[in-house]
């Protein structure tokens, strides 16, 4: 199992890499989440959902994504409530403090996948969440430490250095767990290290000899390679550059859901794609683009709160294009009404009426994989559908795809404006390409996001390979044994 001193300390980025390593090997091998929360999902092989990081591990395990490689997922609504999906299923939407209780019944759930999984693999890599020093957590921990404890696992910590601070994180971490806790750990992978690794060396020499613990790996800071987020959206990476032709703006909801549906025009060399809050930055977009939401009608009304109706509006004034994905295109349609209170206050909200079409929220979700045509065409598109609504009207009438035989989407009147339920529309570079050239810009460069998913794995995988002590580890794992404990 990796465990992290802290949020973001690269757990995901090291499963994967050890999840190919592995195949490489040719190990049977299954990455293993029992709790994630995240925004970004995927549609399973078995028809359910589970974290993007864990599909992401799948792919690098050479496996296709099931529902037991993250049993437990959640999706937050607001800051205080959740939709708990166990076995990739929506089960409820729980406070935190409903959901502390729930923990018994969940950590149930994760460890039946855990035992199937055992059946059928010869590896596990399992991934925690946030950090097991988190105290408020601690009890009915099914996530770090209350699942390693269960299951007799041994753990690997992880650490950031570029963070600062790296020997702090370690040892507080190891101060702050039981003795069989502390026991249960094996060892230490310093992440994102940058520099003369001999000025670092003294620093390492201290920490095994004040823990009696190895370090197994200090792993290289990597930039410009590619992986699917696992959940928020790192504004950093989207900062504006005018020498770019294109200029495509995302308002950033703050329930923003599956934004990896922009990572192939983020990737794409010509195109400037910007993550943007206020709409006074909104300035020279030639395509606006809404994205998914976990809670549309408050992102709806986040959004006429901020101005942005009228930056919309003006910007289809003057020509420019707008695209709504899944909840963004329930938001170009009339109404959105959510009679039973599925992702918060039961009501309905006025949409910004660009689509003649309503959408009713309905408790059971649209979860699959799917493929198809873009409309009048051969050009192909494939993703998935995650959606918790039911759209009907008028504008269903000029789909923009047909999709597993059936027409899906909408254009308006005019054609400059066009919505979907399908996530991924951009990941196929030949609908990608068309739909750049509908939007006003006529390009032959093309992204294939496979490629540069299956890059980045590579990547990060020969990095581990050249700095990971893989003889250490098997020393450690034979040696490892707390069956007293």
């Amino acid at each position: 199992m990796i465990q992290g001193t802290t949020s973001d300390a690269g757990k995901s980025t090291l499963v994967t890499a050890l999840c190919r390593h592995y195949y490489r090997k040719g190990v049977c091998t299954a990455p293993f989440k029992p709790q994630n929360m995240a925004l970004n999902s995927a549609v399973t092989i078995d028809g359910g959902e589970i974290g993007r990081a864990q599909a992401v591990q799948a792919i690098a395990c050479g496996q296709p994504p099931h529902t037991d490689m993250n049993p437990v997922l959640l999706k937050p609504n607001s800051d205080k409530t959740a939709q708990v999906i166990i076995h990739g299923k929506v089960k409820d939407n729980l406070t935190a403090k409903k959901y502390h209780h729930y923990k018994k019944i969940a950590m149930q759930a994760v460890l039946d996948s855990h035992n199937r999984l055992k059946k059928k693999y010869q590896l596990i890599i399992v991934e925690g969440a946030g950090s097991p020093a988190e105290i408020n957590l601690r009890e009915g921990d099914i996530a770090n430490m209350g699942f390693a404890e269960k299951v007799n696992c041994p753990v690997i910590l992880v650490a950031d250095i570029d963070k600062g601070g790296l020997f702090a994180h370690i040892v507080g971490t190891l101060e702050l767990l039981s003795k069989t806790e502390q026991k249960r750990i094996i060892g230490f992978v310093i992440n994102r290290f940058r520099g003369d690794i001999v000025l670092l060396q003294p620093g390492i020499d201290w920490l095994e000899q004040r823990t009696g613990k190895p370090v197994f790996a200090v792993l290289p800071y990597l930039q410009n390679f590619y992986l699917d987020a696992e959940d928020a959206v790192a504004i950093n990476k989207y900062k504006s550059d005018q020498q770019k032709e294109f200029k495509i703006v995302i308002p950033l909801f703050p329930r923003i859901s599956n934004h990896t549906d922009f990572d192939p025009l983020r990737l794409h060399p010509d195109l400037d794609v910007q993550f943007v809050k206020d709409p006074i930055d909104c300035h020279h977009a030639d395509l606006i683009i809404l994205p998914g939401s976990k809670s549309v009608r408050n992102d709806l009304a986040w959004l006429k709160e901020m101005g942005w109706e009228d930056i919309i509006n003006k910007h289809l004034r003057y020509g420019g294009r707008l695209i709504g994905l899944c909840g963004g295109f329930q938001i170009l349609g009339k109404t959105i009404h959510d009679p039973k209170g599925i992702e918060g206050q039961s009501g309905s909200s006025s949409g910004l009426n660009f689509l003649k079409m309503e959408t009713t929220l309905n408790e059971k979700k649209h979860l699959q994989k799917i493929k198809g045509f873009l409309a009048n065409s051969q050009i192909p598109v494939s993703g998935y559908e995650i959606h918790a609504g039911t759209s009907h009207g008028f504008a269903l009438k000029k789909p923009v795809m047909t999709l597993n035989g059936k027409p899906e989407g909408a254009y308006s009147d005019d054609k400059l404006i066009m919505g979907t339920y399908l996530h991924g529309v951009f990941d196929h570079p030949e609908a990608c390409q068309a739909i750049l050239n509908w939007a006003g810009y006529v390009t032959e460069k093309t992204i294939n996001l496979d490629d540069e998913r299956e890059a980045g794995i590579n990547l990060i995988t020969n990095a581990l390979e050249d700095n990971f002590d893989f003889s250490l580890l098997k020393q450690a794992l034979d040696s490892f044994s707390l069956g007293c404990c």
